[in-house]
């Protein structure tokens, strides 16, 4: 029983460095696809004025469902191309070290979204437009370096820079010059829009330099 546990493990670490590459590659679109999705919602939201706290979440968990199926099915396609099975040992290990931290910031925006409005309107609005913006960023975050340990190096960099930089944004509070809802809307923008862009970039073209050498 043991033998075959460490020869599964084996097969999946083997496979997992033989596919770095591939991953590599299906990143940066991933990334331009969330990149584009966080920044134009963040305008989006800042232009149609959704400053209430329980539409707030809402509205950025449906952004967040839609860009994990548009991720979803870039990850699928990459797959398909390259002729492997989509749901594969090293899928599956991705998906379990995401599944944490994702679902706990899923599971406390639940938990908000229907007792926020039930608070002191200023906390509510604390809470749900500051605490927890910054907390999805961490969570994300923190996410992202645990897939680290099965991707590209830079994915846990990313990670790192997500989680300092959500905790640097906790301790500096909200400036008084900068309504909450804009602040709020701007966070987001800068972190899943700005960031994974910059990320996407960085990816493309060290990729098309590595094909060039």
């Amino acid at each position: 029983m043991d033998t075959n546990w460490a020869a599964e493990h084996l097969q999946v670490i083997r496979t997992l460095m033989e596919r770095a590459t591939i991953y590599r590659r299906a990143l940066a679109p991933m990334m331009f696809w969330a990149g584009t999705m966080g920044l134009i919602a963040s305008i989006l939201g800042c232009f149609l004025k959704i400053d209430a706290p329980r539409s707030f979440i809402g509205y950025w968990l449906a952004v967040a469902a839609i860009t994990v199926v548009g991720t979803f099915l870039l990850v699928r396609r990459e797959a398909f191309k390259e002729g492997d099975r989509f749901w594969s040992p090293p899928t599956r290990r991705v998906t379990e070290a995401l599944l944490p931290p994702l679902m706990a910031g899923l599971i406390i925006s639940g938990v908000l979204f229907f007792g926020v409005d039930g608070a002191e309107p200023k906390m509510a609005r604390m809470i749900g437009m500051f605490w927890l913006p910054l907390g999805w960023i961490v969570l994300y975050g923190c996410a992202m370096h645990a897939a680290g340990f099965f991707m590209p190096r830079g994915i846990k960099l990313f990670g790192w820079l997500l989680i300092l930089g959500g905790c640097v944004f906790f301790v500096a509070g909200i400036p008084d010059r900068v309504s909450r809802e804009t602040y709020a809307h701007g966070l987001m923008g800068l972190f899943f829009g700005i960031m994974h862009l910059g990320y996407g970039m960085y990816l493309y073209f060290t990729e098309k330099r590595n094909n060039a050498t």
